[in-house]
C-alpha cells in the first residue's frame, strides 16, 4: 500500500543533537580541533566597549569567516544564509539550531571596522604559523614566493582613460576603497604612474592584461616553506611588479622578526631576480647571492 507524507505539523517537543549529525571526517571537525580563540579575545578586548549592548561574540565571526574561506563563499550576505540553514557550519560555529545567525550588515561593519583596525586577522594567522612552526612542519631552509591575481570587485563602466592615477577628481562622498588610495599615495610613490585606465570606485586596483583579457586586479603574494608547503605569509598589493618586490621584502622581514625563520634560498620566477630585490637580500640582510637556476616548478631560483 503506497503511503504519504502526513501534514507539516510542529512538534511540541523535539531531541536533536548537532554533534551526532556531523561526520567524522568532516573538514570542519578536523580544522575544530586546532582552533584556540583565547588569544584572540585578549588581543581583541580593547577594540570593544564596556558598556552599551553585548556585541556580535568576534570567535563568532571569525568562525563564519573560516567557513566562508573553505567553501568559496565570497559573499557577506551569502555566507549568513548558509550558516543559517547548514547543520555543519552551525556545529563549527558554536550555534544551535535556535540560535540567530548575525545580519549580513552586522558581519560587514564588523570586519571592515573593528577587525580591520585590531588586525586580529594577521594575528590569527601568525597563531597558526606558530603551531605548524611548533608541530615540526616547517624547515625554514627554503622558501617558494609568487603572487596570483584577484579580480577587483569594480565595473569596468567607471572608469577613466588615458589618465593619471590622480588626475581626477574623487567624489564628494568618498568610498572607504577611495580614501585608503589617496592615504596611500605618499606612501607608495608607485601608484602615482600614469595608467591606461583609472577606476573610480576602486583606484588602488591596476589595470592589468598579464593573464589574458585587461581587468582592474590586486595581486595576493605568498611565500611557502618548501618542505610541506605551509604558507608563513601573505600580504595583497596592487598588481604592479615594482609594489610586488616591496612586497616580497615586507614579507621575509615579517616572517624573521615574528617566527625568527631566515631561510638559506628563495624560489620564484624571473621577476624575483629584478636588481632591487638582490640589492635588498645583500645589502639590507647582509647575505650574499648565489647562482640562478631553472626548473620545473620555477623560473628561478635564487641561493641566498
Amino acid at each position: 500500500m503506497m503511503g504519504s507524507l502526513p501534514p507539516e505539523q510542529n512538534a511540541l517537543f523535539y531531541d536533536f543533537c548537532l554533534e551526532k549529525h556531523i561526520p567524522k571526517n568532516h573538514l570542519l571537525r578536523h580544522i575544530n580541533q586546532f582552533l584556540d580563540f583565547d588569544r584572540v579575545r585578549e588581543y581583541l578586548e580593547p577594540f570593544y566597549s564596556h558598556t552599551g549592548r553585548p556585541s556580535i561574540d568576534p570567535e563568532l565571526m571569525i568562525r563564519m569567516l573560516l567557513v566562508g574561506y573553505c567553501y568559496g563563499i565570497r559573499s557577506e550576505r551569502r555566507l549568513c544564509e548558509e550558516v543559517n540553514f547548514n547543520l555543519a557550519y552551525r556545529w563549527f560555529c558554536h550555534l544551535g539550531l535556535e540560535d540567530d545567525v548575525p545580519n549580513h550588515s552586522s558581519f560587514s561593519k564588523n570586519r571592515l571596522g573593528r577587525f580591520r583596525d585590531s588586525d586580529v586577522f594577521r594575528s590569527v594567522f601568525n597563531m597558526i604559523v606558530e603551531r605548524c612552526v611548533s608541530a615540526g612542519l616547517v624547515k625554514g631552509e627554503g622558501f617558494a614566493i609568487d603572487a596570483s591575481f584577484v579580480e577587483a570587485d569594480v565595473s569596468r563602466q567607471r572608469a577613466v582613460d588615458n589618465a593619471s592615477a590622480t588626475g581626477w577628481v574623487p567624489d564628494q562622498i568618498e568610498s572607504r576603497a577611495v580614501r585608503e588610495y589617496l592615504e596611500a599615495l605618499d606612501e607608495h610613490p608607485e601608484l602615482r604612474r600614469r595608467q591606461k585606465s583609472v577606476s573610480l570606485t576602486d583606484p588602488m586596483a591596476q589595470w592589468t592584461a598579464a593573464k589574458g583579457p585587461a581587468i582592474f586586479s590586486y595581486s595576493t603574494n605568498y611565500i611557502i616553506d618548501i618542505e610541506n608547503n605551509i604558507i608563513l605569509d601573505v600580504e595583497a598589493s596592487p598588481s604592479a611588479q615594482s609594489l610586488e618586490v616591496k612586497t616580497t621584502q615586507t614579507m621575509i622581514d615579517r616572517i624573521e622578526e615574528t617566527h625568527g625563520l631566515k631561510p638559506r634560498r628563495l624560489m620564484g620566477d624571473t621577476a624575483y631576480g629584478a636588481a632591487e630585490n638582490l640589492n635588498y637580500l645583500v645589502n639590507k640582510k647582509g647575505i650574499e647571492p648565489g647562482s640562478v637556476a631553472k626548473n620545473k616548478q620555477v623560473d628561478a631560483l635564487l641561493n641566498f
